[in-house]
């Protein structure tokens, strides 16, 4: 297969992979509809910096390391759960209260380096991620990668989920949407932080399960 082909194959991959909705999906359109659309762009290019990361660990071969490791992964899903669950019981809790969008762009335009470190918290916050990414690699890669292809996908990675976001975060910052979500704050949040903290404890669990399993003969 020509190196171009299974360089665009990747990146489809990862596209594909990245459009499904998950928690990055839920805390970009929520940044972009309670705060500004400066504050989506930043968490836009907080997910893209957490995919390259994740893409870089996987070509370093770092994923199979997690794998053969297993209280190290272990520990990572642990923090990463805990960090989710965090997340949702927050954004639950702050769902009846009131917002203005005169109050919520003004104040949050000051914290874009805030919006931009949440949302790449989150991306990272799924160790699972790195052995997608290595799974995608090992299934498309050939044995001996040339060298451009190596240095060019954690970028082009970057540049993919980054785009991707950014196009969720332009499209919930608009008026309609932002009046729909000021309409129906209070639910809407707390389906939000019912699916962050839903993914939270299945990460938690399913690092619990690893833990027995270990324990068990």
């Amino acid at each position: 297969m020509p190196e171009t082909t299974v360089f665009f194959g990747i990146l489809g991959a990862l596209l594909i992979g990245a459009i499904s909705p998950g928690p990055s999906f839920v805390l970009v359109s929520r940044i972009a509809v309670t705060a500004s659309r400066l504050d989506g762009l930043a968490a836009a290019l907080g997910m893209g910096l957490g995919g390259a990361l994740f893409g870089a660990v996987a070509l370093a071969g770092l994923s199979a390391l997690l794998l053969q490791v297993e209280w190290l992964y272990m520990t990572l899903k642990l923090m990463g759960g805990a960090y989710l669950l965090y997340l949702g019981i927050r954004i639950w809790r702050g769902a009846s209260a009131p917002l203005s969008v005169d109050m919520a762009t003004t104040s949050e335009r000051k914290s874009v380096l805030r919006s931009f470190t949440f949302a790449f918290a989150t991306q990272i916050s799924n160790p699972k991620t790195a052995i997608v990414y290595g799974s995608i690699f090992a299934a498309m890669l050939p044995a001996s990668p040339p060298q451009w292809l190596l240095f060019t996908l954690p970028p082009m990675i970057f540049f993919v989920e980054a785009s991707w976001y950014a196009i969720v975060a332009l499209a919930f910052s608009a008026n309609k949407p932002r009046a729909v979500y000021l309409h129906s704050k209070t639910w809407i949040d707390r389906v939000a932080g019912a699916v962050m903290g839903a993914l939270g404890v299945r990460l938690l669990v399913e690092a619990m399960q690893s833990q027995k399993s270990q324990v068990l003969p």
